[in-house]
């Protein structure tokens, strides 16, 4: 009888009580871990939401290794919660940038382009609106720029358009107020919860460029090919 089957055979003595329990064994470092384990877990509940200066007010009565421990987790959430905030504003751009601050930058992060006229009440609206989410969604990038000097000749009936950006590739565009949600009477909340769902600003599960997108169409979906529309006008301006 082989080594495996002697012990499977005692498996099932021990099973019918005919062998006694089989002595288990603990290591001395297997030991310290089941001990570590057990100090994390009993401090959890009470450090997973403290602050930093709570920490350290509590720094005399728990141990110190835990603390640190906790103390070093948080600060790096901090870090990576401000390495996300990169932006915060709406940056006017002219064509040379758009390659560079829009088709490159979107392999990174996400890229909400508005293709805006001044003098067009829309176009206002839609700045103002994206004014506002900016600072509250610093991990995405927003911008502006002219229509007509993006793509020469570009309609003034088609402004304001929206163009989105991930992973290098525009990802979808509203064309003109009519494909805004609340078209006219679009609000801030509005927009926000369209680009929420679509993935471009977190809110939901997250901000890589790219996430959550959903190719399918829906009431939202863009009304002109505004990449179509830079290839007929001038081969340069196109979104790629």
């Amino acid at each position: 009888m082989s080594g495996q089957e002697d012990t499977e055979w005692n498996d099932v003595l021990r099973a019918k009580g005919i062998l006694p329990p089989k002595e288990i064994t603990v290591t001395e470092d297997e030991l310290n871990a089941l001990v570590d384990q057990s100090v994390v877990d009993y401090h959890e509940k009470k450090l997973a939401n403290a602050t930093i200066d709570e920490l350290d007010e509590l720094e005399d009565d728990e141990d110190d290794r835990v603390l640190e421990m906790y103390r070093r987790k948080r600060v790096q959430e901090m870090q990576e919660a401000a390495s996300r905030r990169r932006f915060g504003e709406v940056v006017q751009i002219s064509k040379p940038d758009f390659v560079r601050e829009v088709t490159e930058a979107s392999k990174d992060v996400w890229v909400v382009v508005h293709l805006f006229k001044d003098g067009i009440p829309a176009c206002r609206l839609i700045n103002a609106i994206l004014a506002t989410l900016a600072p509250k969604h610093a991990e995405t990038k927003f911008l502006k720029i002219v229509g007509d000097q993006c793509i020469p000749g570009y309609p003034d009936r088609n402004m304001p358009t929206l163009v989105v950006y991930g992973h290098g590739e525009m990802k979808f565009q509203l064309v003109g107020i009519q494909s805004f949600p609340g078209g006219q009477g679009c609000r801030v909340q509005d927009l926000e919860q369209l680009l929420k769902l679509r993935g471009v600003i977190e809110g939901q599960t997250g901000g890589t460029a790219g996430s959550k997108y959903d190719d399918d169409e829906d009431e939202h979906a863009p009304r002109y090919n505004v990449r179509r529309a830079g290839k007929d006008e001038d081969s340069d301006s196109d979104w790629d």
